[in-house]
């Protein structure tokens, strides 16, 4: 029998579901708080062959549930409105699929897991980087014991000045949509290092600031006096402004869409308002006793992550270039690339894997990488998509539980109340996980 499924939020990211139903399963009900985005995401199932997807509002996803007798409800909404869709889902009978993070503070983290229990319900969340195939070799290597006992990680973050700035110019710059980029963009991070280890956060220590974006832009030189990018003469040149008009996709998913919510995508980086940080520095002790450094810097030249681990046998060492620099104008529309470059579409830059084992007593030893497709987070999005939708073999066990996103989560509204109190963070002070497995 088909599994019936339905999404909630049809911005960019849910570009990427639509099209994995179309091979799996029947995707027969959009809801969007904007019926241009759904009419946008109908024309595309439409030239793909699909069937058509019924329309709704955002706020009628319960009566979407029963009518179109719905199996999976996947959630592509912002971060802060997921948990109000999971537990809809959860309550109705259906299982459900939803982006990272799974929501963006403990309350609604509680409330997730809550109707998790009451209905016995199932929620994966789409950590696609645990579908990375080189960071299945780093679980398989690490569990192997190839390096031993993990006594601690240290791993840094790059995200370069297109995509770093993307997440000032939107709405994940504000604190209540998306919980900050500890949670909405770490979270990926986080919850690969607790797969890699097999262990859970039990204290944060973090610091944090807006160092470039904001305010601060005038400051370093880079602020310029317009508001949005479009129809603003300032924003001409600016090699941090995003304009939608020159991109097709952009243009019918959010400026063509503006007359229904008012909500524009393209916003001045330095405008005020914005009140998360874009670098942040995280100190994390697990229960197995190992420790991790983690920096997240959000305006680099560069862009990708450098991953060590340190054992009782050796070290192993990931290091990842997605976009070796950002090229003039490709933050714009330049060869077809967007300023909003998240795996979907490929650097035009140069990119780079290498993977070292480095035992004891030994010469190091270059890792030979499994296939790597720079399309698609690594050709992750496929790979996560053939599981959760098309039942292919899990035995990395890669796919995520809601137990899973709280784990994740927790580390990251750890370090933001660390951040904002001064002070160490037990986890369990915010929730206690335990209760929950």
């Amino acid at each position: 029998m088909t599994t019936r499924y339905a999404i909630v939020g049809t911005g960019a990211r849910a570009q990427m579901f639509a099209q994995a139903l179309t091979k799996h399963g029947e995707l027969v009900a959009l809801a969007d708080v904007n019926p241009a985005r759904i009419a946008a995401q109908q024309r595309r199932l439409q030239a793909a062959g699909a069937p058509p997807a019924v329309a709704y509002d955002a706020g009628d996803v319960p009566a979407m549930l029963a009518k179109e007798r719905v199996d999976t409800l996947v959630v592509c909404s912002v971060d802060a409105t997921h948990d109000e869709y999971i537990v809809a889902a959860l309550d109705a009978g259906c299982a459900v699929v939803t982006e990272k993070p799974m929501t963006v503070d403990v309350p609604k983290c509680r409330r997730i897991l809550e109707a998790v229990r009451r209905n016995d319900g199932k929620v994966g969340v789409a950590f696609n980087y645990r579908f990375h195939p080189v960071h299945e070799q780093v679980r398989t290597l690490l569990a192997e014991g190839a390096i031993g006992e993990v006594g601690s990680v240290h791993f840094e973050w790059l995200l370069d000045v297109r995509h770093g700035a993307d997440y000032f110019r939107r709405w994940h710059r504000d604190r209540a949509n998306s919980g900050g980029l500890l949670v909405h963009k770490a979270t990926h991070h986080f919850d690969l290092v607790n797969w890699w280890l097999n262990s859970t956060p039990v204290r944060v220590t973090a610091e944090g600031r807006l160092f470039l974006y904001g305010e601060n832009g005038a400051r370093h030189g880079y602020a310029r006096d317009y508001t949005r990018a479009h129809g603003a003469s300032a924003a001409q040149g600016d090699p941090f402004a995003l304009h939608l008009a020159d991109n097709p996709n952009l243009a019918e998913l959010y400026l063509d869409a503006e007359s229904h919510d008012g909500y524009h995508r393209d916003l001045n980086v330095f405008a005020p308002g914005t009140d998360i940080e874009d670098d942040m520095a995280v100190l994390v002790r697990y229960a197995s006793g190992a420790t991790m450094s983690y920096h997240l810097t959000a305006y680099s030249p560069w862009e990708g992550y450098r991953i060590a681990f340190n054992g009782s046998r050796g070290r192993l060492e990931l290091d990842i270039v997605e976009s070796d620099h950002v090229a003039p104008g490709v933050a714009g529309a330049v060869k077809g690339h967007s300023a909003a470059l998240h795996g979907v579409e490929a650097a035009a830059e140069s990119g780079s894997v290498s993977l070292r084992l480095r035992r004891y007593w030994e010469p190091p030893v270059e890792v030979p990488v499994a296939a790597y497709d720079r399309q698609g987070h690594g050709g992750a999005d496929v790979r996560m998509t053939g599981v959760l939708f098309g039942g292919d073999a899990d035995p990395l066990h890669r796919s995520a539980t809601a137990l899973d996103g709280a784990r994740s989560l927790l580390t990251g509204l750890a370090a933001n109340a660390s951040i904002a109190s001064g002070r160490s963070v037990d986890v369990a002070e915010l929730l206690d996980i335990s209760e929950w497995e």
